[in-house]
């Protein structure tokens, strides 16, 4: 359980605190009632179990507030949809969690991704996608669908020309060196970032590797203000409430802000590649060596 998905959850016990104690009605009262052990409606109050319908129905039928129903079940819905385990959003393999990428940037007019480790799906070629979901099939253990994963994460790229969107990416300098599958896989990586500087609509900042940690936050991606997405190492999060949106709108601009842009990019860009064929040259065994992040970074999976 996340603190997020927590905090909603003793936000609508809160609301059914009030509810009832506008209503006059005592926990006691609303227990013996609806028979329930005097602990429960204490639990619901203040988070510690999530209620179900039947629980929020018994609250509106005995304060006198049927029409805060359905507001309240949909609160409910929320709470159940915001919280998912990868291995039920990969359950069938990485193409499925790809068709609900497409689905959701094509319905975004601004997209902003902060990624600290590996570069965001959006701008990955084939073959550092495929290192990316051949981690994630094999940490997960999902069905091994690798080859349609890597189709559909190409087919969503063609978000990425559409004149009526908007793209802001920020990634932290690491992940110009967090290595995902080879050598090869890695320059030719980051020679599509360096393509990518130069593209309409799209923004793409890196935040040095010394830069003081104002904002040390997850990856995440922001549809609009409507929907961000954070990604865990065992679930993802849907954050939908306005307030939560806007702390993550907060730390995007802090990083943002702190990122660069341009020719200091390409200068960084450059740097890294430079780095790869130093450690080459020294060692010419490393042009096969893999070393992908700890836990893997599926990167709107």
């Amino acid at each position: 359980m996340t603190s997020s998905v927590q905090q909603q959850r003793e936000a609508l016990g809160q609301r059914l605190r009030e509810i009832r104690r506008t209503a006059g009605l005592t926990g006691r009262e609303l227990a013996r009632r609806e028979g329930w052990h005097e602990s429960k409606v204490s639990k619901i109050e203040y988070g510690k179990i999530k209620p179900s319908d039947l629980d929020l129905r018994a609250y509106c039928l005995h304060t006198g507030t049927d029409d805060q129903l359905p507001d309240l079940i949909a609160t409910l819905r929320h709470l159940d949809a915001a919280y998912l385990e990868w291995r039920r959003i990969l359950a069938t393999g990485t193409r499925h969690r790809q068709h609900q990428s497409v689905k959701l940037e094509a319905g975004a007019r601004q997209l902003r991704n902060w990624q600290p480790q590996v570069i965001p799906g959006l701008l990955q070629t084939a073959d550092y996608a495929e290192a990316i979901l051949r981690y994630g099939v094999a940490f997960y253990r999902i069905p091994d669908d690798v080859d349609a994963g890597v189709s559909k994460r190409m087919e969503r790229q063609r978000v990425l020309y559409r004149r009526d969107h908007r793209f802001h990416f920020l990634i932290a300098e690491q992940a110009l060196y967090t290595t995902v599958g080879d050598r090869d896989v890695m320059v030719g990586q980051l020679d599509r970032l360096y393509s990518i500087l130069g593209m309409a609509r799209v923004t793409l900042g890196i935040v040095p590797l010394m830069t003081e940690a104002l904002a040390a936050v997850e990856n995440f991606v922001m549809f609009d203000n409507r929907i961000v997405k954070v990604e865990g190492a065992t679930a993802e999060l849907t954050i939908t409430q306005p307030r939560e949106i806007a702390i993550y709108g907060q730390a995007f601009d802090i990083l943002a802000g702190q990122s660069v842009t341009g020719n200091a990019a390409r200068a960084l860009i450059r740097r890294a590649i430079a780095a790869r064929d130093s450690r080459l040259d020294a060692d010419p065994t490393v042009a096969d060596s893999r070393s992908p992040a700890r836990l893997p970074r599926l990167d709107n999976l």
